[in-house]
């Protein structure tokens, strides 16, 4: 079985009915949402003595309440594969950026491999990334980056509705209350390439320099976007490039890459 583990209760969770309708079928998997942000993970691993057992953690959270997604016999031996998708929130006001980055790096090592304690993907600055994007293909996402102060001056949900030339997330997700047409489920498959392709991409140029597909998907691994994103951005001009977790998870798990 595969976990997926979200910050978030709503956003990612309605953005993972998408991508499971359109790329999961007949994989068997348990949503579960953390409801904080990455920070507060890395406290509760610390209560744990730094196992890293993310199933613990959230069943503990989870236990007594009528929502827990897992069964009441549920193991951390039960799930095969483990993935958290987490915001990197550069602009949280109650931690430094010395110890956020710590945190992150730390975090990104225990959580390396899917099959072991999880693998975790990072949205740069926030979930919202996915929709910051003009009408696609969008040939300038790679240029696009945002700084801790305009995020402190508007949050950065706000930025990108009024930069995207979608002002839902309906280009991607489908509806929950009724069966997905064939026209719908074509629009929002081609969406979701789309930008699986300009988020590729743009993580290549970030580690490497080159406006292209990677030569291989380790290339782009998350510690290497994580530390280009530290050198060339965080420290350097206190903003991040925007980039979105989701379309980075569907790269690098299944077996064929998009071609350019």
């Amino acid at each position: 079985m595969i976990l997926f583990v979200f910050e978030g209760r709503k956003r990612e969770p309605n953005l993972f009915r998408a991508i499971e309708c359109l790329f999961f079928k007949g994989r068997q998997h348990i949503v579960c949402s953390f409801d904080n942000n990455i920070y507060e993970l890395y406290r509760k691993l610390k209560e744990f003595d730094d196992s890293g057992d993310i199933v613990s953690i959230l069943m503990e959270k989870y236990s007594g309440r009528d929502d827990s997604p897992f069964p009441d016999n549920a193991r951390s031996s039960d799930f095969s594969e483990i993935y958290l998708i987490f915001d990197y929130d550069f602009h949280n006001k109650n931690i430094s950026l010395d110890n956020m980055n710590l945190q992150i790096s730390e975090m990104l090592e225990t959580f390396d491999n899917e099959t072991a304690n999880g693998k975790l993907y990072i949205n740069y600055p926030m979930v919202e990334a996915i929709r910051y994007t003009k009408r696609l293909p969008d040939a300038a996402f790679y240029t696009y980056t945002v700084s801790r102060r305009q995020c402190w001056e508007m949050s950065f949900k706000k930025l990108a509705d009024e930069f995207s030339d979608y002002k839902s997330l309906d280009f991607l997700t489908l509806n929950e209350h009724r069966s997905a047409t064939e026209s719908e489920i074509a629009s929002r498959t081609a969406n979701w390439e789309l930008l699986q392709k300009q988020n590729i991409i743009k993580a290549n140029f970030l580690c490497t320099g080159s406006l292209s597909m990677p030569e291989s998907k380790e290339t782009v691994s998350q510690k290497e976007i994580y530390n280009a994103q530290l050198h060339d951005y965080v420290l350097s001009k206190d903003c991040v490039s925007i980039l979105s977790a989701f379309p980075l998870f569907l790269y690098e798990y299944f077996p064929n890459p998009i071609r350019p």
